[in-house]
């Protein structure tokens, strides 16, 4: 059970989600009121006391992500003026994490203006899932956990029992997050390697590694307009991959995204619920696995002060035995 004074709050970009989360937890949701003025402008306000209370807003900020960035800081604020004893945000999708850096002259860092912007509004404790870039925690100077999707994905890979497999990933930038899914999973890698002159023109096709009649497991952790994966999945086929498989934590699945992957070579796409994917984007060939069990248990251990490696740990224990 949990503590006295514990509070669950959810915005409005994935409720679904939330709900889950609070089954999970046997918590009742926390009534807010939250609406647009006629010029856009947002008006939240929380309809019952929280002085004193460990509060958790889940609110990712997935598209519209300025909209629901908003929507959070806003809550935020709303929570800050009510005398909580702390506020965490929950935020399973962090919007404009990709921009992470300046690639150019005169480039905002938009992962870190979001971080100050977040601290300052008030909250004390951040929890993410699968950042773009790991070092983004480092743009806080507040306690963040980035929680990952490696198990999930893995136990799923694992329990189809596909043989001889190729943990691939889609640009060298990825290579890390694939290293740690071949670790686990006790395959090789694979990097394909795309160079482009200008947008939508290929230069050079590579694949670095042995994908020749091997099962390819493209991993990524956001699919926005699926350009990338699609193409990457021609080109494993096109140096001998017997089928690819996509996995993604962050399915943005932007305009042409849905349509580009229905027709792809891709044999399953598999992303998880950080982002709530309306009826429209459900293509046949896509699979979502939720994350609310590994929310649940972070932001449960998270009240009572508790460690979550271990829960990793075991998770990966159990892996262990299935690829052996």
């Amino acid at each position: 059970m949990l503590k006295e004074h514990f509070k669950l709050i959810s915005g409005t970009a994935n409720r679904k989600l939330a709900e889950e989360v609070a089954k999970l937890l046997k918590v009742p949701l926390t009534p807010v009121e939250i609406k647009r003025f006629h010029d856009g402008e947002i008006y939240c306000r929380v309809l019952e006391s929280v002085r004193g209370a460990d509060v958790f807003i889940i609110q990712p900020t997935s598209p519209d992500a300025s909209l629901n960035l908003m929507e959070l800081l806003i809550l935020v604020d709303a929570l800050q003026r009510s005398s909580p004893s702390c506020i965490t945000a929950v935020i399973p999708y962090y919007g404009y994490c990709r921009q992470d850096k300046k690639t150019k002259a005169r480039e905002p860092i938009t992962a870190k203006l979001v971080a100050n912007m977040i601290e300052v509004a008030g909250v004390k404790r951040v929890i993410m899932f699968d950042l773009h870039v790991a070092q983004v925690q480092g743009f806080f100077d507040i306690p963040s956990d980035n929680l990952d999707a490696i198990p999930l994905f893995a136990d799923y890979i694992a329990n189809k029992k596909l043989k001889n497999i190729v943990i691939v990933s889609p640009d060298a930038g990825g290579a890390t997050r694939a290293r740690s899914y071949a670790k686990v999973l006790n395959a090789p890698i694979a990097i394909v390697d795309k160079r482009r002159p200008e947008p939508n023109v290929a230069e050079v096709e590579n694949v670095i590694g042995d994908v020749k009649g091997k099962t390819a497991i493209l991993i990524d952790d956001i699919i926005d307009t699926a350009g990338s994966i699609t193409e990457s999945a021609k080109i494993l086929l096109k140096f001998g991959a017997k089928e690819v498989y996509s996995f993604a934590t962050h399915g943005l699945l932007s305009k042409p995204a849905a349509e580009r992957l229905e027709k792809s070579p891709i044999k399953e796409v598999v992303v998880t619920n950080t982002i709530d994917i309306p009826k429209e984007k459900m293509i046949s060939k896509l699979k979502i696995m939720s994350i609310a069990p590994l929310l649940a248990e972070d932001i449960k251990r998270t009240h009572e002060g508790l460690p979550m490696g271990v829960v990793y740990e075991g998770m990966y224990k159990k892996l262990e035995k299935k690829v052996k």
